[in-house]
């Protein structure tokens, strides 16, 4: 077959994302943290733009100067708007209001709580207790190597042998050091193994339970399998013997470092309130703590002056990223305040009620009541969190998948709170197997699933089976 080279002209549409509409689109998503330091940032690093206080009012020329330059934007404004459907997550797979007030009504300023210091680690604490020990300085040196492989909760990951080639010494050097290790508060730090951190808990107990002891060391199966009376005559002891030793072994934590995690507790601040006023719900954002921005008077003016040494095309593009950022964030706050709006609107039921009466709801179903895309109403109601007469709660929880019925569909999370409520109220001692729960989410409130749903459903809230929920009075 013959290669022949020829030119052909073809006409397509292509939509190129400029970097401000990139930076719109990215702006969607941030949580109101990230949206705050993105605000502080741009306002270090573009002149033009700067807080507005609040202490000044705009003269008519400010605000016509403000809106020539603001020309220059609207173009790229509207086709924001006349592109709004695209599909923007098949885009970048393939490429790499009238009535809303900005303030809160009960004037609370954000408490102290919420400014938090760097949290000191598991780490760093070993180390303090090693520094203050009697330990030798060579012994501290192997000390500080056996602490750097004690992960997050607290057992020595790797062997002593690899701890021992790392630091130069002797196996029996070593295993000295790691005992010290293992007196440091949490109890059970640096165990190699459950046994072993349960056993040092033991330890240093006030008094000593040569029964919990020994079944720690022999028998930790039978306590997971919660087969007391085949424990009881293994050891030939009575059921009571066996079950205070079990109380005891219980009370230990298979897990001493997790106080020190690096996952902290904070508070949650909400992105929009939800507040019943006269009957109707009404909602408000919450603008505390974000900066309002304004353009700066003087370079605005510097602009237009006759001056040959103004870097006009500079301060230009800096104006016009000014207001795009502008722009970008006030389009953002419309935007969660429509789709918030929107889950009003189908969830009157469960801000009245509870999750009780939570509806299955679909990102398509807002989208299409506010005439969004899908991919915008997902990005809006990413780490976005509402304060409701019911609590706080992201808005992604408002969004459900369904479960059938007998004559209604149900949303998945009144299904797993069902579930939750059923098992708080079983016999410890004879708890409900999946397939029991099944019935009885019919028999009370007419909802009909298979039981390995009921089984999803559980581990998905992290509850155990029937079998390691049993306990022997």
């Amino acid at each position: 077959m013959a290669m022949e080279i020829k030119q052909d002209l073809r006409l397509t549409q292509q939509l190129v994302m400029t970097p401000q509409l990139q930076q719109a689109i990215k702006l969607l998503q941030l949580s109101r943290m990230e949206l705050q330091e993105i605000i502080e940032q741009e306002i270090k690093e573009n002149p033009v733009l700067e807080e507005d206080a609040g202490l000044e009012e705009k003269t008519g020329l400010e605000e016509r100067e403000q809106q020539e330059t603001a020309a220059e934007v609207d173009a790229e404004v509207d086709a924001v708007e006349s592109i709004k459907d695209y599909d923007w997550e098949t885009y970048m797979e393939g490429h790499g209001m009238t009535s809303y007030s900005s303030q809160r009504t009960d004037g609370e300023e954000t408490p102290w709580e919420n400014f938090v210091t760097r949290q000191v680690t598991l780490a760093d604490y070993l180390l303090w207790q090693l520094r203050m020990s009697p330990a030798t300085s060579h012994e501290q040196e192997i000390g500080a190597v056996i602490i750097g492989n004690i992960d997050e909760n607290g057992y020595l990951q790797g062997s002593l042998e690899d701890v021992c080639r790392e630091s130069e010494v002797s196996t029996t050097g070593a295993e000295a050091v790691l005992k010290l290790i293992q007196s440091f508060d949490p109890p059970g730090v640096g165990a190699r193994d459950l046994q072993e951190c349960l056993l040092i808990q033991l330890e240093n107990l006030p008094e000593k339970d040569s029964l919990a002891e020994e079944i720690v060391k022999q028998h930790l199966a039978y306590c997971k399998k919660r087969d007391y009376q085949v424990l009881a005559r293994k050891l030939k002891v009575s059921l009571a013997q066996v079950l205070e030793a079990v109380e005891i072994i219980s009370h230990l934590d298979p897990k001493p470092g997790r106080p020190f995690s690096s996952e902290v507790a904070r508070v949650i601040i909400p992105d929009v309130y939800i507040s019943k006023v006269e009957g109707d719900y009404v909602v408000f954002l919450n603008d505390d703590g974000l900066p309002k921005l304004r353009i700066n008077s003087y370079y605005r003016e510097l602009i237009d002056t006759k001056k040959d040494n103004v870097p006009r095309g500079y301060l230009k593009e800096k104006m016009k990223s000014a207001l795009w950022l502008i722009r970008s964030i006030q389009q953002r706050q419309m935007t969660l305040y429509k789709v918030t709006k929107s889950i009003v609107k189908f969830q009157r039921d469960f801000l009245e009620d509870g999750i009780d009466c939570l509806k299955p709801l679909v990102l398509r179903e807002v989208a299409d009541d506010i005439q969004m895309h899908e991919s915008t109403v997902s990005r809006v109601t990413t780490n976005k969190y509402a304060h409701t007469p019911q609590g706080i709660y992201e808005l992604k929880f408002f969004f459900s998948g369904k479960v059938g019925g007998f004559g209604e569909e149900v949303a998945v999370k009144r299904v797993q709170n069902l579930i939750k409520q059923v098992i708080g109220e079983e016999d410890c001692r004879r708890p409900y197997s999946d397939e029991k729960i099944c019935q009885l989410l019919k028999e009370r409130h007419h909802i009909t699933i298979a039981r390995r749903t009921v089984a999803k459903y559980r581990e998905m809230m992290k509850i155990l089976s029937s079998s390691d929920r049993k306990k022997v009075m």
